[in-house]
């Protein structure tokens, strides 16, 4: 098979929760136990980290891989869905796995997958587990797909375990309240292994308290140990000082990804990293400092409020629910636009009717679907816009959208791209 061929067999042969949505979402660790189990069980010959979360998990795993590269670890870096290339899913030192071993690895286990039948994010894991075994990782970061509880990724037993942020997300999968899907995030605590939880969230403490304690798993709330203030920022980066349990710690630590959101996932990082030093893993401050302020080069990290041109201002962020977009409005209302220009969609299985809520009234917005079954049709997205009082038009395509707001936008106002990761996948510039 071409490379090609290999990626046409797998979306066309295995469910896809990334076109298809909670019809591919095996409710069941036994296909990937099943797989593992004949690839030799990669996924115990070597060293993890864990990450869960509604928003930040994306941005912690790349900052904790940068980190541990930079402090010459070889690392890997496990996460989805991906932006454009597949191979952004699976990376060893920050370079994406080589188009060649994907091949092989279908090619050499097509009968397996045909008598298992896993899901096309099950396949995923077990390539990324072999991968890293057979490149002798001293360390992978793997980022949880979906919950925890259930997710494929969920046969490691790392030497930490994070769980960043927690909001209502995947609903019809996790549960309708914070509480049930804090406790599938939970699901990744194993016995006696650290679990960090990166936010004070006061309704769902107790949640990560009784999971820790019911499997003597010890607990760190990060932010009780590490609290970070904002000394600068613009729109590349940002600049904090970290305090220690109150008392100064690091002082101008720079961070290259410039999202307020941030703020949120670095004492997370931080309490991760200081774990793994007590587990003797040595990372010198300027490693920290090297690979913070670098993560994107040294990782491949985008869409995370990603600068794209200056004249119009141009954003993209891949932030989708109800927190995210939260996160998003206050940020582009800080930037005091004389005139904000949005393109948006929004997948099917989405609250889009609250996140249209959210959105101010005094935006242009550029309704867009992306090319996935389970984007959500514009002609309705439009419609369910209209009638919260929104103005705007729709398109059929992302770049189409795109092109209207660069046509529109005058050179000192803001563009904005987003709603869905899917969106921001089919940006060109990107």
């Amino acid at each position: 098979m071409t490379y090609q061929e290999c990626l046409d067999y797998l979306y066309q042969q295995l469910p896809m929760f990334q076109r298809i949505g909670n019809a591919a979402f095996k409710k069941s660790l036994d296909n990937i136990l099943a797989l593992c189990e004949a690839l030799g069980q990669p996924q115990h010959q070597f060293k993890s980290l864990h990450v869960a979360g509604t928003n930040g998990k994306g941005s912690s795993s790349h900052m904790l891989a940068a980190v541990l590269q930079e402090a010459g670890y070889k690392t890997g870096l496990y996460t989805s869905p991906h932006l454009k290339s597949f191979t952004e899913r699976v990376r060893v030192n920050g370079q994406e796995l080589p188009q060649d071993y994907l091949v092989d690895f279908v090619t050499q286990h097509k009968d397996l997958f045909e008598s298992v039948r896993p899901s096309f994010f099950e396949m995923t894991v077990a390539l990324a587990f072999k991968y890293f075994a057979d490149e002798q990782v001293d360390i992978a970061v793997i980022e949880v797909g979906l919950g925890g509880r259930l997710d494929s990724t969920n046969i490691i037993t790392p030497e930490v375990s994070l769980i960043t942020n927690i909001g209502l997300d995947h609903q019809a999968l996790l549960g309708d309240t914070l509480p049930e899907i804090a406790a599938e995030k939970a699901g990744i605590i194993k016995t006696g292994v650290p679990a960090v939880i990166s936010t004070r969230q006061e309704e769902i403490i107790e949640v990560f308290k009784d999971k820790a304690a019911a499997v003597s798993a010890p607990l760190y709330f990060a932010a009780d140990h590490f609290r970070v203030e904002l000394l600068e920022g613009n729109l590349e980066r940002q600049v904090f000082t970290v305090y220690q349990k109150g008392k100064p710690y690091l002082s101008a630590l720079e961070l290259d990804l410039a999202g307020i959101y941030q703020q949120y996932n670095l004492p997370g990082v931080l309490q991760v990293l200081t774990l793994l030093q007590q587990k003797g893993f040595v990372i010198p401050e300027w490693a920290l400092r090297s690979g913070l302020s670098q993560t994107k080069r040294l990782t491949g990290l985008k869409g995370r409020w990603q600068v794209l041109q200056h004249s119009p201002l141009t954003i993209c962020d891949t932030g989708h629910n109800v927190d995210g977009v939260k996160q998003i409005l206050q940020q582009l209302a800080a930037l005091h636009p004389s005139r904000m220009h949005m393109v948006f969609g929004v997948v099917n299985d989405k609250d889009v009717t609250t996140i249209l809520q959210m959105l101010p009234k005094d935006y242009v917005y550029y309704f867009c679907q992306a090319q996935i079954p389970r984007a959500l049709p514009v002609a309705e997205l439009l419609e369910k816009a209209q009638r919260i009082g929104l103005r705007g038009t729709s398109y059929t395509t992302v770049a189409e959208a795109v092109a209207a707001a660069k046509a529109n936008a005058a050179p000192d106002e803001v563009i904005f791209i987003g709603g869905s990761t899917f969106v921001v996948a089919e940006i060109e510039a990107l």
